[in-house]
């Protein structure tokens, strides 16, 4: 037996699904396959516990109050501040923003940096960003002449570097790509990205949203002016999501929005803003969420993520073995090393047909464009199925999954 094989037996999964609760339930009378984990992961007790002890024993509003509970809210808010830098290999918690989703921390950074931007001034993005990486900078082209230029992605979803390479010039000032594809799984070479955007003076910004689930994202290492990542994909809750900023961008850019707790002063005349990087945090902020988000962070720590990414690719190895079976099935994304994504369209089988057939079956599989028309459009499809998977899932699911797909297939073709 080889190492790579050794790892993946003693991976012990009904350990790790016996933390999550919805995972013992049924679905239309069979047990749950939750293959659906790209779009938001299920979520464990260690973090359910940590919402709903902030709710039961120890809520305030952060920052402002001088009693006990407000202090103990505080404290444990900015300790998760604390672990998110931890989490990135941030040089100081002070370059970690709370957003309340990745969503939001990319429009911060499009509209502050996007200040500083003028007409002609150009971003790049690639063919297969999600629409958060996408809408943010088409404001920026709308209301301020922006241009967007774009990287080409190759039948095996990769990003064509000589022509990211060939796209600079004097005027362009950001890059803003994704870090792991949630379509088609690529991992795209971050290192070579920032070394190529800072040769020419461009900021670069990536969307880690998927990244940082499945692998140890360094942001010191990557040399990146940004990244983001959301909580709800990490196993945490909804509502918290994480900027980071490399430097001093914080101090250098605008905010984002004002309010509360984002000022030093406000007077009749002028407003003094806070330092960062709670100058970018207006408002009451997602307490519990954020909360939860540093149990996440704790849960996935206490995991041994190499071998949570061994058992996750010999998961998608056997299912697109079974998918590979398939007469008249088209994958996307072959890239070398890609994530633990099967996205496909089958021929003569609409995605949403098949999708809607193998929930009756258990089975939970996303199906659509996935937010991301700029892709579609380069596959020349409408959308597709995708099945994606986290540490919790098992090689059983993995055959109910197949099952389950060739009995939709049976009503469809």
């Amino acid at each position: 037996m080889t190492a790579l094989a050794e790892s993946v037996a003693a991976f012990d999964v009904e350990t790790l699904r016996a933390q999550f609760p919805i995972l013992s339930r049924q679905v239309n009378g069979h047990p749950l396959v939750y293959l659906d984990n790209a779009a938001s992961a299920q979520k464990p007790e260690a973090v359910i516990d940590a919402v709903a002890n902030v709710w039961r024993t120890s809520y305030a509003n952060v920052h402002r109050g001088l009693h006990t509970l407000a202090n103990e809210a505080t404290e444990a808010f900015e300790a998760a501040r604390g672990k998110v830098a931890d989490f990135l290999n941030a040089p100081s918690a002070d370059q970690i923003v709370f957003t309340k989703s990745a969503t939001e921390a990319i429009n911060l950074v499009a509209s502050s940096f996007g200040a500083t931007l003028k007409e002609g001034d150009e971003v790049i993005l690639s063919q297969m960003e999600h629409h958060s990486n996408i809408v943010p900078w088409h404001f920026l082209r709308e209301r301020k002449g922006v241009v967007i230029k774009w990287i080409p992605v190759d039948d095996d979803g990769a990003l064509d570097m000589d022509a990211y390479q060939a796209l600079f010039t004097e005027r362009t000032k950001m890059v803003s790509l994704v870090h792991m594809s949630n379509v088609l799984g690529t991992v795209n070479p971050a290192r070579a990205l920032v070394r190529i955007a800072h040769a020419h003076g461009a900021a670069i910004l990536f969307d880690g949203t998927q990244a940082a689930v499945h692998m140890p994202v360094d942001v010191a290492d990557l040399g990146c002016d940004f990244y983001i990542f959301t909580g709800h994909k990490l196993y945490g809750p909804n509502g918290a999501g994480a900027l980071y900023a490399a430097g001093d961008w914080l101090d250098r850019l605008q905010p984002y929005q004002g309010g509360g707790e984002m000022i030093a002063e406000v007077s009749e005349d002028g407003v003094v803003y806070a330092d960062a990087p709670h100058k970018f945090e207006a408002g009451t902020p997602a307490i519990a969420d954020v909360i939860g988000l540093g149990a996440a962070i704790d849960w996935v720590n206490g995991l041994d993520r190499v071998a949570a990414l061994e058992h996750e690719r010999a998961l998608l190895d056997r299912a697109e073995a079974g998918l590979a079976e398939i007469r008249g099935l088209r994958l996307f994304g072959r890239a070398q090393d890609k994530g633990a994504i099967a996205s496909f369209l089958i021929e003569g089988a609409h995605p949403h047909d098949l999708a809607q057939l193998m929930d009756k079956y258990g089975v939970a599989v996303r199906a659509g464009h996935h937010c991301a028309h700029p892709l579609m459009k380069r596959y020349g499809v409408p959308g597709t199925v995708r099945a994606s998977f986290a540490p919790y899932n098992s090689f059983d699911e993995v055959d109910a999954f197949l099952k389950a797909l060739h009995k939709a297939m049976s009503f469809l073709i």
